[in-house]
């Protein structure tokens, strides 16, 4: 590797790791930046960049874990009769939840989401049943963009590191 590929390297996996943090914080892109950053990364650096089928890969894989993301969390939301104020409450919740980490980031969700069907209008037993539904279905739909942005970074490090050694 020479000082260029190298700068390259390390700014593409900075991208990536805020892609990362993407993956966790809500209103960040996550998977989608990370295929990105892999997508520029080949642009600047052509053939000793990522192989095309690395970069199909992590198109793909970021497609699959936002669409799985969106549906665990409307899945989660309806299934115990959460409505758009829940979701717009869990994720308030999920936001100021990040100031009051590990308890936050569970209690935030939930509380918000009680806290946006309570204020809709609802009793405090069907508050209770959709926020928690509304919660769990964000919580769920995160792991599964953290597991995504997690296998997407370690198989674009590998590939690269993979074809620097092995050339």
């Amino acid at each position: 590797m020479n000082a260029p590929e190298i700068t390259a390297f390390a700014l593409t996996l900075l991208v990536m790791l805020i892609g990362f943090a993407g993956a966790i914080l809500p209103g960040l892109p996550g998977t989608p930046l990370i295929a990105l950053a892999a997508l520029a990364h080949r642009g600047f650096l052509g053939a000793r960049g990522a192989s095309v089928w690395v970069l199909v890969t992590l198109v793909v894989v970021a497609a699959i874990s936002s669409a799985l993301d969106f549906a665990a969390a409307t899945y989660g939301a309806k299934r115990l009769g959460a409505t758009w104020r829940g979701m717009v409450g869990a994720l308030v919740g999920g936001l100021l939840g990040l100031w009051w980490p590990p308890i936050g980031w569970i209690a935030g969700p939930l509380l918000g989401a009680i806290a946006g069907e309570w204020l809709g209008g609802r009793p405090w037993n069907e508050a209770g049943n959709a926020g928690l539904g509304a919660a769990l279905g964000l919580m769920a739909g995160t792991a599964v963009k953290v597991a995504g942005a997690g296998a997407m970074i370690c198989l674009w490090v590998v590939h690269i590191l993979w074809k620097a050694f092995n050339a």
